[in-house]
């Protein structure tokens, strides 16, 4: 299974690749307006984050998800714990029952077509890979981020080689097909929002393609609900 899935991430890397040539990191105004309506809560969604990790045991590991990512998820054996509310369009009622305001938000932002909580070990490191799809883009919001021995935001997140520091409530929007890599060097977790959101501006054949993996994908995970609670 695994090397089907690097394999089909390989064959869509190359589909979208001859078509969109945006840069890694990406103009968040541009791409994902309703974006700031994220970074204007963040200490609302700080709060959920933290009342959820109350239970952190329970949530799951990422290769606990998706056994396909053990190979970035698991090869340390720190965690790296994601509590998911929607996946590609399929809503996880459990999870997101539990955080009101990002309900509230996702509400508004249907762009918006997976959402989570990341919660970072101390000292885990998240090395160098890519995602499938480029019909998606990440954005990244800063919750809890903890501090080096200087004072400064102790996880770097490295995109298609340039490192990011972000400070909580700062925000990130980038192209998940490029390489990267997240290291946290500190003896706290960092904590973060995670979106998956719609690629604006698409050809309209790749924007169909999308629609249909966008689908399959939320198929599945209405289907495996269960392996997002925990």
């Amino acid at each position: 299974m695994a090397n089907f899935y690097a394999s089909a991430g390989d064959h869509l890397r190359r589909i979208y690749g001859r078509r969109i040539d945006t840069p890694a990191v990406l103009d968040i105004a541009e791409y994902f307006p309703r974006a700031k309506m994220f970074a204007a809560e963040w200490r609302s969604l700080r709060d959920e984050a933290i009342t959820v990790a109350a239970t952190l045991d329970r949530v799951p590991r990422l290769h606990e998800i998706m056994r396909e990512q053990s190979d970035i998820s698991a090869h340390d054996g720190r965690d790296w714990r994601m509590f998911v509310v929607k996946e590609y369009g399929a809503t996880v009622r459990r999870n997101l029952s539990r955080c009101p305001k990002l309900a509230n938000l996702l509400d508004k932002c249907p762009e918006a077509l997976s959402a989570c909580f990341s919660y970072l070990a101390p000292g885990k490191h998240i090395p160098v890979h890519r995602g499938p799809f480029r019909g998606v883009l990440r954005f990244h919001l800063a919750l809890s981020m903890p501090r080096d021995a200087e004072g400064h935001p102790g996880a770097t997140l490295w995109v298609d080689g340039v490192p990011h520091r972000l400070d909580d409530g700062d925000t990130l929007l980038w192209d998940d097909t490029f390489p990267h890599e997240v290291l946290n060097a500190t003896d706290m977790p960092r904590v973060a929002l995670l979106l998956d959101v719609w690629r604006p501006g698409m050809p309209a054949d790749l924007a169909a393609l999308s629609c249909f993996i966008v689908g399959i994908v939320g198929m599945f995970a209405y289907i495996r609900q269960d392996a997002f609670t925990g």
